[in-house]
């Protein structure tokens, strides 16, 4: 079992963005802390030796200098490069580096050692878990435990530090007993490792919050899908038994027209079958569906129906919900024009509107109350309910639905959907369906 478990693949997008926001907070720390520091040997400056202003000025200055390029070049992005991770904590941990070493050559190793400049170290890897990958960080406590390695065996072998092995020895007579440092450094190690392994740790829950978020959303995706299929089911089975009521009541009376109605029946549920696993479909495509069930109710209502349809150019392509048309033009017969003694009149109009798509149903039916009382009556009005649960699934707050009687009488359906274009199949026989259906249903 390895230690620190490492992927092969991208980070996921959440992953980087957290890593990206982190690195420009750890930034303005960085800035914050050259600028301290910076102040701070501006100020002791009077009090120092040349030489310690020097090394002052030779590891601050291009630190400075670092800092305020990467905000000025970078941080207008959207997303930092992503070698900046990589690049700021060994600049760091050289500077740090830099700065005992410095401290060593102008004054004395003891005072390098003793500084605690040393604890930067640690700052700069506790930034590690949050900011950079696995492999980065295991590379940066690295470095910085070998740096510090290399310069105590450097100023051990130049005698720039006397040693002592007592410690009490060593403060009393400002010495350095390598006890003390073999601890600090056996304490970056550690703290190296413990680094790496928090930064392997929040990578490996960044990443298994994304694959199950991913699986939750693809869960609720089937679960809509499931619903709404459900949905369209429901549509069917509800039409088909209209249907059949309706043919079976003309049997005794007119057999010719019962067997036209079946024919016309077989024609629509064939069309219906070969858009089943489709949500959405072209307007063209239901407009064909709605030219089959008015050939139906034709053959039952005859001259007593009146089915119109005006369709702006242009939104044949617009993509709508299959089974869209159907069952509210069938609730509008059902409901509105089945129970006038006279003629009745449907009308479907669909227009764009900017981004959006119009589709509006209306009929001069028998009203609202009494379709509601009609409704309750029959257990009916599955169209309607339907429709709306549908919208919501597809369009969420990008969908209107409005229902309601109108002045002159009767009733109206209008629908908002976003406006999408699809693939718009030529019509049949060479003639608008539009133009058909409203031609069959005056005849």
């Amino acid at each position: 079992m390895q230690l620190f478990a490492t992927s092969a693949f991208a980070p996921p997008q959440s992953l980087r963005l957290r890593r990206d926001r982190a690195e420009r907070i750890l930034n303005g720390l960085r800035a914050a802390v050259v600028f301290l520091l910076t102040a701070s040997a501006l100020m002791y400056a009077p009090h120092l030796s040349e030489s310690l202003n020097t090394a002052n000025v030779l590891v601050l200055a291009p630190m400075l200098v670092w800092t305020v390029v990467q905000y000025l070049i970078w941080y207008r992005r959207e997303e930092l490069p992503d070698w900046l991770s990589a690049v700021n904590p060994v600049v760091d941990v050289t500077a740090v580096t830099a700065i005992v070493g410095g401290y060593a050559v102008a004054q004395s190793g003891v005072l390098a050692l003793r500084s605690p400049i040393f604890l930067m170290y640690f700052v700069v890897l506790a930034g590690r878990p949050v900011a950079s990958s696995v492999r980065k960080a295991a590379f940066i406590s690295a470095l910085a435990f070998v740096q510090y390695a290399a310069l105590l065996t450097w100023l051990w072998s130049s005698g720039r530090i006397p040693l002592v092995i007592n410690p009490i020895d060593a403060v009393q007579q400002a010495r350095v007993t390598p006890l003390d440092e073999v601890a600090k450094l056996i304490l970056l190690g550690v703290f190296g490792i413990v680094s790496t392994y928090a930064t392997s740790w929040v990578e490996h829950l960044v990443r298994e919050a994304s694959k199950e978020s991913a699986e939750r959303q693809r869960v609720v995706t089937r679960l809509v899908q499931s619903e709404l299929d459900t949905l369209k089911l429901q549509l069917n089975p509800h039409f088909l038994f209209n249907a059949l009521n309706g043919a079976m009541a003309l049997i005794a009376t007119d057999p010719p027209a019962a067997e036209r109605m079946v024919s016309e029946l077989s024609d629509f549920l064939r069309l219906v079958l070969s858009t089943s696993s489709e949500q959405e479909v072209p307007l063209e495509r239901e407009l064909g569906l709605l030219d089959r069930y008015v050939a139906i109710q034709r053959v039952r209502f005859q001259d007593r129906l009146t089915v119109t349809c005006n369709i702006e150019d242009g939104v044949r392509g617009a993509l709508v919900p299959s089974l869209l048309l159907q069952p509210l033009v069938e609730n509008a017969i059902r409901h509105g024009i089945s129970p006038r003694a006279g003629a009745g009149y449907v009308q479907v109009t669909a227009r764009r509107l900017g981004d959006k798509l119009s589709i509006t149903i209306l009929d001069d039916g028998v009203g609202v109350r009494a379709r509601r009382s009609r409704e309750r009556s029959r257990g009916t009005g599955l169209g309607l309910t339907n429709t709306t649960t549908r919208l919501i699934h597809l369009y969420g707050d990008g969908h209107e639905f409005e229902s309601g009687p109108r002045e002159e009488g009767g009733y109206a359906v209008k629908i908002t959907i976003p406006f999408k274009l699809g693939r718009v199949s030529p019509p049949r026989n060479g003639s608008p369906i539009d133009g058909r259906l409203a031609a069959a249903s005056k005849s």
